[in-house]
């Protein structure tokens, strides 16, 4: 049976999908799984041995379609459900489902602060989508395929490193998604003296020298108290998306936002604080199958104020990451503070 998975975007969206590709591959009889998504995610997908063959949205969405029609489909999965996958689906002409963006209950919320969002992740509602091909959970939660020659090795990080680092992906899509520069020295601070590497992208790495500057090492002159000192690493646009990937696998814990990082690491089942600002974990995000603490603000009105982000707060006072305490829960991650 030849089906075909529909996720365009975004690095997190996708990994969310892995237990449907698995499950497809695994329990199908005869099942050739195929992806079709944009070529920036390309390599994401390509190392996923249950993945038959990826088709990537080079040009025109007639051409993709052409391009899908030649391959002949049994089935097709959509788990983005947009326009754009809405007439894929009706271009080829063959047995369909698509999973519910609940968009209605997150309008309510967004809106009227009305919560209907039922208590299920977003995998699940994925997982949903296939089950007209008779696929059950199999409980194994996300999968994260590191391609051959992208694992760090411990032993190019500095000696500190080596003995255990903690990751923190201070990167996201969206500026109201991120802590305030202050914030992440502060978080940075409280995890001290624990190595910390930073991950995001390029565009990041001037933040993360920021926070480099702001945390004096231990042989800054004069030094600050000593339970205040920590190793920190700007790996951010230092690595690839693999790379980072492998620096998170070998994380004894991750702090990160609501963003891809974050599942990337669930996937790798790392315990992980989650950071959230204007998004909230209801909307059925959050770690998937993996300790986690979720780190919000809670009582605010104004919250959430979108499903996705801002480019800044809407109301200006950015309350929902300016006043986190970052308080977390050490005995998560079996350490004190």
């Amino acid at each position: 049976m030849k089906i075909l998975v529909l996720r365009f975007s975004s690095i997190g969206d996708i990994v969310l999908t892995t237990p449907v590709v698995r499950a497809l591959a695994q329990q199908v009889a005869q099942a050739e799984v195929h992806f079709a998504t944009k070529p920036a995610y390309r390599s994401l997908l390509e190392p996923n041995p249950y993945i038959t063959k990826v088709h990537c949205l080079t040009g025109s969405l007639g051409e993709l379609v052409q391009q899908l029609k030649t391959e002949q489909f049994d089935y097709v999965i959509d788990l983005h459900n947009n326009l754009r996958t809405r007439l894929i689906k009706l271009r080829l002409g063959v047995k369909s489902s698509s999973f519910d963006k609940l968009n209605w209950q997150k309008w309510l919320l967004v809106n009227f602060k009305i919560n209907r969002l039922p208590d299920v992740h977003i995998v699940q509602r994925y997982l949903n989508a296939a089950q007209p091909l008779g696929i059950k959970d199999d409980g194994q939660g996300l999968d994260y395929f590191i391609p051959a020659g992208q694992e760090v090795s411990l032993a190019t990080l500095p000696a500190p490193f080596q003995q255990g680092y903690v990751a923190v992906a201070i990167g996201a899509q969206h500026a109201t998604k991120r802590l305030p520069l202050e914030k992440l020295v502060e978080l940075c601070q409280r995890l001290a003296p624990r190595p910390i590497i930073l991950l995001g992208g390029p565009e990041d790495a001037p933040v993360a020298d920021a926070i480099i500057s702001a945390v004096p090492s231990p042989n800054s002159h004069p030094p600050i108290h000593p339970s205040t000192h920590s190793a920190i690493e700007n790996g951010c646009g230092r690595y690839s998306l693999h790379q980072s990937a492998s620096l998170l696998r070998q994380a004894d814990f991750v702090v990160s936002h609501d963003t891809g990082l974050m599942h990337m690491a669930a996937a790798f089942g790392k315990p992980i604080f989650s950071v959230w600002g204007n998004t909230v974990p209801e909307f059925g995000m959050y770690p998937y199958r993996t300790k986690y603490q979720a780190l919000e603000v809670q009582g605010l009105s104004c919250r959430p104020c979108s499903k996705i982000g801002f480019a800044k707060c809407p109301q200006g006072h950015f309350k929902c990451m300016r006043e986190q305490n970052l308080s977390v829960d050490w005995s998560m991650v079996g350490a004190g503070q």
